[in-house]
């Protein structure tokens, strides 16, 4: 069974009574343990399926089922409770609170979650572990360079033990070797196992992927194996 599984999905957003077609009759799949890079120009609707995919919006037509199930009907409150369980988010902007330590952003999301309190902070520590910033733990997130902040925020995105992360643009704040550094993470955390859903317009970074999906205005272009893709290379770029 696929993790994500989408047939002839559509969206239409309404501005004052005019209708923009954002996404066109899309069906894919995606199986658990995959790492997919979704690319297209400005306009294409990759920014939309995504945030259909992550339950932060809703198809206006078509189906989508995440772990054979229809969620998308629920209520947002439900849909919020989801997508704290089952989700972890990546962003181009990082969305750190600057004055709270690494350890406490990586924690924010166990806020809202079923864990119990007593867990929190063994959980957010392996998290940080996970992508090599323990030493920077109690750290002001202000005080981090971008590279380091958007460790944290795959930390924050890894707390939950989700099913899938998607990284939005994850590398467009940083310099080429923070960007690399960044790429491996995500690469490591596939080969462990974890469903990386990347959207991008870079093919260097689209490349650490197994798997390129390419839209254009709201439909799907392509769809093709990575044949030579990117190596991680031992250990991170530091």
């Amino acid at each position: 069974m696929s993790l994500i599984q989408i047939n002839n999905l559509s969206k239409t957003y309404l501005d004052n009574g005019v209708a923009t077609d954002a996404l066109k009759g899309v069906s894919l799949s995606i199986n658990q343990g995959e790492f997919v890079a979704i690319m297209g120009p400005s306009g294409s609707g990759k920014s939309t399926l995504l945030h259909i995919l992550g339950f932060l919006d809703r198809e206006s037509g078509g189906e989508y089922l995440f772990m054979g199930e229809r969620f998308s009907s629920l209520p947002d409150e439900k849909l919020a409770e989801i997508r704290n369980q089952k989700l972890g988010f990546v962003f181009q902007s990082f969305n750190l609170l600057p004055h709270f330590t690494v350890l406490e952003n990586v924690m924010l999301p166990l806020l809202y979650s079923r864990v119990p309190e007593s867990k929190w902070r063994e959980k957010g520590e392996k998290a940080i572990e996970a992508v090599q910033l323990s030493h920077r733990r109690d750290y002001p997130a202000i005080k981090l360079s971008g590279g380091e902040k958007q460790r944290v925020a795959i930390a924050r995105a890894l707390v939950n033990d989700p099913k899938v992360i998607f990284a939005d643009e994850p590398t467009g704040n940083l310099d080429s070797k923070s960007g690399q550094a960044i790429m491996e993470i995500l690469e490591k955390l596939n080969t462990a196992g974890r469903t990386v859903i990347l959207i991008t317009h870079e093919t260097y970074t689209a490349e650490h992927a197994g798997r390129i999906i390419r839209l254009l205005d709201g439909k799907v272009e392509s769809d093709t194996k990575v044949e030579n893709r990117r190596k991680a290379k031992e250990g991170f770029v530091k």
